[in-house]
Protein backbone atom coordinates (compact mmCIF):
# COMPACT_ATOMS: atom_id res chain seq x y z
CA UNK A 1 0.00 0.00 0.00
CA UNK A 2 1.07 3.68 -0.89
CA UNK A 3 0.06 5.96 1.72
CA UNK A 4 0.11 9.72 0.83
CA UNK A 5 -0.35 12.93 2.80
CA UNK A 6 -1.23 15.94 1.23
CA UNK A 7 -0.46 19.39 3.34
CA UNK A 8 -2.20 22.91 1.82
CA UNK A 9 -4.36 25.90 2.88
CA UNK A 10 -7.90 26.25 2.14
CA UNK A 11 -8.47 26.99 -1.39
CA UNK A 12 -5.41 25.47 -2.82
CA UNK A 13 -7.30 22.16 -3.89
CA UNK A 14 -5.85 19.66 -1.82
CA UNK A 15 -8.76 18.17 -1.05
CA UNK A 16 -9.71 17.65 -4.89
CA UNK A 17 -6.11 16.63 -5.57
CA UNK A 18 -6.06 13.60 -3.19
CA UNK A 19 -9.98 12.63 -4.76
CA UNK A 20 -8.67 13.21 -8.33
CA UNK A 21 -5.50 10.89 -7.49
CA UNK A 22 -7.93 8.42 -5.80
CA UNK A 23 -10.31 7.98 -8.94
CA UNK A 24 -6.95 7.71 -11.25
CA UNK A 25 -5.87 4.66 -9.19
CA UNK A 26 -9.17 3.41 -8.85
CA UNK A 27 -9.29 3.23 -12.99
CA UNK A 28 -6.08 1.50 -13.07
CA UNK A 29 -7.56 -0.93 -11.31
CA UNK A 30 -6.63 0.05 -7.34
CA UNK A 31 -8.38 0.39 -4.06
CA UNK A 32 -8.23 3.90 -2.99
CA UNK A 33 -9.63 5.98 -0.11
CA UNK A 34 -9.32 9.55 -0.42
CA UNK A 35 -10.17 11.99 2.38
CA UNK A 36 -9.47 15.33 4.49
CA UNK A 37 -9.10 16.74 7.77
CA UNK A 38 -10.21 19.76 8.86
CA UNK A 39 -12.45 21.52 11.13
CA UNK A 40 -13.93 25.21 10.17
CA UNK A 41 -11.14 26.54 8.75
CA UNK A 42 -11.42 28.87 6.24
CA UNK A 43 -9.63 29.99 3.45
CA UNK A 44 -6.29 29.96 3.37
CA UNK A 45 -6.21 28.15 6.94
CA UNK A 46 -3.41 24.66 6.82
CA UNK A 47 -5.54 21.64 5.62
CA UNK A 48 -4.57 18.16 5.46
CA UNK A 49 -6.01 15.98 2.69
CA UNK A 50 -5.06 12.02 2.72
CA UNK A 51 -4.55 9.31 -0.75
CA UNK A 52 -4.55 5.53 0.23
CA UNK A 53 -3.80 3.15 -3.06
CA UNK A 54 -3.23 -0.48 -2.80
CA UNK A 55 -3.70 -4.02 -5.28
CA UNK A 56 -5.98 -5.37 -2.19
CA UNK A 57 -9.26 -4.08 -0.50
CA UNK A 58 -8.16 -1.25 1.94
CA UNK A 59 -9.63 -1.82 5.70
CA UNK A 60 -8.07 0.67 7.74
CA UNK A 61 -9.98 3.79 7.82
CA UNK A 62 -8.53 6.40 9.89
CA UNK A 63 -5.53 9.21 8.96
CA UNK A 64 -2.26 8.39 7.72
CA UNK A 65 0.24 8.75 10.37
CA UNK A 66 3.48 6.85 8.76
CA UNK A 67 2.68 8.51 5.18
CA UNK A 68 5.35 7.48 2.14
CA UNK A 69 4.90 10.31 0.85
CA UNK A 70 4.12 13.91 1.80
CA UNK A 71 2.82 16.49 -0.96
CA UNK A 72 3.11 19.88 0.51
CA UNK A 73 1.49 22.48 -2.06
CA UNK A 74 2.35 25.47 0.17
CA UNK A 75 5.90 25.77 0.98
CA UNK A 76 4.85 28.21 3.94
CA UNK A 77 3.69 25.73 5.84
CA UNK A 78 7.11 24.58 6.76
CA UNK A 79 7.06 26.69 8.81
CA UNK A 80 3.73 26.11 10.86
CA UNK A 81 3.41 22.25 10.40
CA UNK A 82 6.27 20.14 10.66
CA UNK A 83 5.27 18.14 7.18
CA UNK A 84 7.64 14.96 8.11
CA UNK A 85 6.09 13.81 10.97
CA UNK A 86 5.69 10.13 10.52
CA UNK A 87 7.32 10.57 7.04
CA UNK A 88 8.64 6.55 6.59
CA UNK A 89 12.62 6.39 6.72
CA UNK A 90 12.97 5.98 2.72
CA UNK A 91 9.76 8.32 2.49
CA UNK A 92 9.37 11.08 -0.39
CA UNK A 93 8.68 14.94 0.23
CA UNK A 94 7.36 16.83 -2.53
CA UNK A 95 7.75 20.42 -2.03
CA UNK A 96 6.10 23.34 -4.28
CA UNK A 97 8.84 25.63 -3.69
CA UNK A 98 11.57 28.36 -5.89
CA UNK A 99 14.26 27.46 -3.50
CA UNK A 100 17.45 25.97 -5.24
CA UNK A 101 18.01 22.24 -4.73
CA UNK A 102 21.24 22.23 -2.54
CA UNK A 103 18.33 24.77 0.10
CA UNK A 104 16.01 22.44 -0.22
CA UNK A 105 18.03 19.13 -0.01
CA UNK A 106 18.85 20.57 3.60
CA UNK A 107 15.73 21.32 4.45
CA UNK A 108 15.17 17.30 4.36
CA UNK A 109 18.24 15.94 5.04
CA UNK A 110 16.89 13.06 5.97
CA UNK A 111 14.33 12.00 3.04
CA UNK A 112 14.22 11.84 -0.69
CA UNK A 113 13.30 15.24 -2.16
CA UNK A 114 11.14 16.23 -5.52
CA UNK A 115 10.57 20.17 -5.78
CA UNK A 116 8.73 22.16 -8.20
CA UNK A 117 7.84 25.54 -8.92
CA UNK A 118 4.08 25.11 -8.83
CA UNK A 119 2.56 28.51 -8.24
CA UNK A 120 4.84 29.90 -11.39
CA UNK A 121 3.23 27.33 -13.39
CA UNK A 122 -0.58 27.52 -11.70
CA UNK A 123 -0.10 31.49 -12.30
CA UNK A 124 0.99 31.17 -15.60
CA UNK A 125 -1.58 28.40 -16.48
CA UNK A 126 -4.20 29.65 -14.47
CA UNK A 127 -4.07 33.22 -13.69
CA UNK A 128 -4.50 31.66 -9.87
CA UNK A 129 -1.77 30.20 -7.62
CA UNK A 130 -4.13 27.12 -7.50
CA UNK A 131 -1.54 24.08 -7.32
CA UNK A 132 -3.12 21.09 -7.19
CA UNK A 133 -3.36 19.89 -10.50
CA UNK A 134 0.36 21.26 -10.80
CA UNK A 135 1.31 18.72 -7.72
CA UNK A 136 -0.45 15.99 -8.74
CA UNK A 137 2.42 16.28 -11.93
CA UNK A 138 5.41 17.10 -9.33
CA UNK A 139 3.98 13.36 -7.50
CA UNK A 140 3.77 11.17 -10.36
CA UNK A 141 7.62 12.41 -11.45
CA UNK A 142 8.66 11.41 -7.73
CA UNK A 143 6.12 8.82 -6.91
CA UNK A 144 4.53 7.19 -10.35
CA UNK A 145 1.72 5.76 -8.26
CA UNK A 146 -0.57 5.92 -11.71
CA UNK A 147 -0.04 6.79 -14.75
CA UNK A 148 0.24 10.62 -16.45
CA UNK A 149 -1.93 9.98 -19.28
CA UNK A 150 -4.94 7.94 -16.87
CA UNK A 151 -4.49 11.21 -13.90
CA UNK A 152 -4.46 13.48 -17.04
CA UNK A 153 -8.52 12.48 -18.48
CA UNK A 154 -9.63 12.35 -14.63
CA UNK A 155 -8.09 16.07 -14.49
CA UNK A 156 -9.59 17.13 -17.59
CA UNK A 157 -13.04 15.73 -16.84
CA UNK A 158 -12.98 18.14 -13.97
CA UNK A 159 -11.24 21.06 -15.14
CA UNK A 160 -10.09 22.66 -18.50
CA UNK A 161 -7.06 22.17 -20.53
CA UNK A 162 -5.19 25.00 -18.61
CA UNK A 163 -4.86 22.70 -15.56
CA UNK A 164 -3.80 19.67 -17.85
CA UNK A 165 -1.00 21.59 -18.94
CA UNK A 166 -0.32 23.33 -15.54
CA UNK A 167 -0.25 19.04 -14.60
CA UNK A 168 2.27 18.13 -17.86
CA UNK A 169 4.44 20.92 -17.51
CA UNK A 170 5.10 20.28 -13.82
CA UNK A 171 5.76 16.78 -14.56
CA UNK A 172 8.21 17.64 -16.98
CA UNK A 173 10.03 20.74 -15.00
CA UNK A 174 10.41 18.46 -11.29
CA UNK A 175 13.67 17.84 -9.97
CA UNK A 176 13.84 14.81 -7.89
CA UNK A 177 17.00 14.88 -5.67
CA UNK A 178 18.42 12.17 -3.94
Amino acid sequence: MIEIRWHGRGGQGAVTASEMLANAALREGKYTQAFPAFGPERRGAPVLAFTRIDDNPIEIRWQIAEPDVVVVLDASLLSVVNVTSGLKKDGVVVLNTTKDSSEVKKTFPNHRVAKADATSIALKNLGAPITNTAMLGALLKAAPVVSLETIAKVVGERFDQRNITSLKETYESTEVLN
